[in-house]
């Protein structure tokens, strides 16, 4: 198992932070590396979710939700074919922290693959570092 583990603290209440999150179809404006989100934001929806990753082409996967706790925890997992090759699960965990937000924002994989994908989660990091840095602009914006 492999994981991207990232923190950024946001000038913003997580309610912010949250309308920030779930606007997906705002994400082409503003996020540099989850450029498009397309489906239901409940319990069990499939989404359909595009990366850029720097120095990689976008990539397209249909990970299916499993938490949805309204400005604390959006939270779902991706699968390369069939389950057990490459599987990510991605979430976003909000924590108020004075009058903001600290945000983690992590995937964890796991899989006979995840070796042959080192490079590739190695900028998936740069990414999320990326995304967050832009998510705390954003929602720093609007609060």
């Amino acid at each position: 198992m492999r994981s991207i583990l990232t923190n950024v603290t946001i000038d913003a209440p997580p309610a912010a932070v949250w309308r920030v999150l779930v606007d997906f179809p705002a994400y082409s404006r503003w996020n540099p590396f989850i450029r498009h989100i397309e489906g239901n934001m409940r319990v069990g929806a499939k989404l359909r979710v595009t990366v850029e990753t720097p120095g990689r082409r976008p990539m397209t996967f249909r990970p299916i939700v499993r938490v949805v706790d309204t400005a604390r925890e959006l939270r779902w997992l991706g699968r390369m074919l069939m389950p057990g090759l490459l599987d990510g699960e991605h979430a976003f965990v909000m924590e108020s922290e004075g009058g903001g937000c600290r945000l983690r924002h992590e995937e964890r994989f796991a899989g006979i693959l995840v070796g042959a994908f080192a490079g590739v989660l190695a900028d998936t990091a740069k990414g999320f570092d990326t995304m967050n840095a832009a998510l705390k602009d954003r929602a720093e914006a609007i609060s």
